[in-house]
């Protein structure tokens, strides 16, 4: 009987202290640092929200897509994003790689047909086009593309526009990002932002 009382008493030590760690850890401590993010940084706290113009926007019924998620592109006169694996394709509820590996026949044939498809498109060879033209990111929404997969869009992207091809190199040089701390990563480039300062240009 006394086994069993110190038992039951430790049972619901247990049971008290998992409660308190769930609303301390589970609904409190979230509600601080999402209030906190809310007033220090709104803008990346919603979503790094983006509208036609380029501006930072907090209303979504302004945006037309976040800095942090890629989109697709079915449009020739804008630059292309890397491929995706999440659901049918750029879809935030099914986001994930193509979990094949390297010696795959799929993933071996997805990308020889992407890179037929993107070396015609562009117009180069097919060891010329770069392996993120070809191959999906882990999360299947990344939003940026190498300096090499932006360089060889270029001269369509500017001829589809009638812009000169230097104009477009210019809008590339500005939306390309440098490494993380300067070591971390490579140069990128934000699609979403670069196509939005495409579509500017063409319009003025």
């Amino acid at each position: 009987m006394t086994d069993l009382l110190h038992l039951f008493r430790q049972s619901l030590a247990g049971l008290r202290l998992m409660v308190a760690a769930t609303l301390l850890l589970g609904l409190a401590y979230p509600l601080v640092m999402t209030g906190f993010a809310a007033v220090a940084s709104p803008w990346q706290a919603r979503g790094s929200l983006v509208t036609s113009t380029g501006a930072h926007t907090t209303d979504p019924s302004e945006a037309v897509g976040s800095e942090l998620l890629g989109q697709g592109n079915t449009d020739d006169a804008l630059f292309f994003p890397r491929p995706s694996a999440a659901g049918d394709g750029w879809d935030t509820l099914s986001t994930y790689g193509s979990n094949l590996g390297p010696e795959s026949p799929d993933l071996v044939a997805a990308i020889e047909e992407r890179q037929a498809e993107v070396a015609e498109r562009e117009g180069v060879a097919v060891s010329e086009v770069p392996a993120d033209a070809v191959t999906a990111s882990a999360s299947g929404l990344d939003p940026d593309i190498s300096e090499a997969y932006a360089a060889l869009q270029v001269p369509r992207v500017a001829a589809a526009n009638d812009l000169p091809e230097d104009a477009v190199r210019r809008l590339v040089a500005e939306h390309t990002a440098g490494r993380t701390l300067g070591v971390l990563g490579e140069p990128r480039v934000n699609v979403l932002l670069l196509n939005l300062a495409v579509r500017r240009l063409a319009g003025s």
